[in-house]
């Protein structure tokens, strides 16, 4: 498991770079645009859960912290919380990541919206969202709409 836990980063971190670093890249785009880019991490989290199904399924099932802080606290289900993790940010920081690109929000203020979904998943986020009203907010202003700004750019 520990091998497995170690390498599970490997799958997801290029796309955090490319989102981070080479926002405005037409690759960065276009292999972003696939929803693919999250199949490795959702097949290693089945692959890790498969085996131990009837043991996590009533847990998850019938949550209790009594129930859940075990299985979390062992090698094997920290190993699957995390990749759950990796797969489920990734999922949410491509959402971001082009959702901001289309609303045209600067890569600068991104990359550190970006990097606090990898490593806070849900705190990321919302930020972003907090971001993403603001520069409508901002757009309104301007007497433009994302949708108008799109269309220009077309």
């Amino acid at each position: 498991m520990d091998r497995v836990f170690g390498l599970s980063g490997l799958l997801v971190m290029p796309f955090w770079f490319l989102m981070v670093f080479l926002p405005r890249s037409r690759w960065t785009r276009r292999i972003m645009e696939s929803p693919l880019v999250v199949v490795a991490p959702a097949l290693l989290y089945t692959a890790l859960v498969l085996p131990v199904l009837r043991e996590v399924f009533p847990i998850v099932n019938q949550p209790s912290l009594a129930t859940v802080a075990p299985l979390l606290g062992s090698p094997a289900g920290a190993t699957i919380g995390w990749v759950h993790f990796l797969a489920f940010d990734l999922f949410v920081g491509r959402w971001v990541y082009l959702d901001s690109r289309d609303r045209d929000i600067s890569p600068w203020l991104m990359a550190p919206v970006l990097y606090l979904t990898l490593m806070l998943g849900p705190m990321g986020f919302s930020l972003y969202l907090a971001v993403r009203a603001i520069a409508d907010r901002s757009a309104r202003a301007l007497g433009k709409t994302a949708v108008q700004h799109r269309a220009g750019e077309a």
